[in-house]
């Protein structure tokens, strides 16, 4: 019951201004989260806090997090998501 609610939550979070994020990271969620460490969860829940700028440019631009952890599950997110 509880994970079911994390993901009604995380799903809710997943929505954003821009469709093409909505996609990608609901992709994300139904496919890889919960195959993922600990530690990417968490990683998960601070990105669905980035603005959706933000989240542009290292979902579909490209640009490099200086943080390699979050750049590690930016790079899953577009590699589970995106063609």
């Amino acid at each position: 019951m509880l994970e079911e609610a994390t993901r009604r939550r995380l799903r809710w979070r997943c929505r954003r201004g821009i469709l093409e994020l909505d996609l990608l990271l609901e992709a994300f969620l139904e496919a890889s989260y919960s195959i993922i460490s600990d530690e990417e969860k968490r990683v998960f829940e601070t990105i669905l806090c980035y603005p959706d700028s933000e989240l542009w440019g290292y979902c579909f631009e490209e640009n490099l997090h200086s943080d390699p952890l979050i750049a590690d599950v930016i790079a899953n997110i577009r590699r589970t998501a995106l063609p």
